[in-house]
């Protein structure tokens, strides 16, 4: 994967997250396309049940067993009034977080690289944890022969 920093690795990214929005509409989803716009978040539209969502998606280089959101982020999702929805890929599967089920979570402090391309400065951010225990759906990809 290119360095997400690039331009050329944010044409990548916005890819990824095109296909993940074509392969929910296959199964009957209405999502459109949002990364690269206004929003701060990559898709919206409805479920294949008609309930409107926005998801933020991310892609990762490595597995953890916890996937990490920014707090500002989940608020923002939460916010819109609509389900809001956490989508990761890593190297062993895809998770779907549906976030406005998930109580009870504490904030943790991370120093996180600053999203200006130019910038090489870390910021502390508060951040949630998610267990990948807490996905509703969950494709491992992670085949052992």
């Amino acid at each position: 994967m290119e360095n997400i920093f690039s331009a050329e690795g944010l044409n990548e990214i916005h890819l990824w997250e095109k296909a993940v929005v074509h392969l929910l509409n296959l199964d009957g989803w209405d999502l459109k396309h949002t990364g690269g716009g206004s929003q701060s978040w990559d898709a919206e539209g409805y479920t294949a049940k008609g309930v409107p969502v926005v998801i933020e998606m991310k892609f990762r280089n490595k597995h953890y067993q916890k996937k990490m959101i920014q707090l500002d982020k989940f608020k923002r999702l939460i916010d819109t009034g609509k389900t809001a929805l956490y989508f990761v890929n890593d190297p062993k599967g895809n998770y779907l977080f549906w976030l406005n089920n998930l109580k009870d979570l504490e904030p943790i402090d991370f120093y996180l690289p600053d999203t200006t391309l130019w910038s090489k400065k870390k910021h502390k951010r508060a951040c949630y944890l998610l267990d990948e225990r807490l996905a509703s759906i969950v494709n491992i990809t992670d085949f052992k022969k």
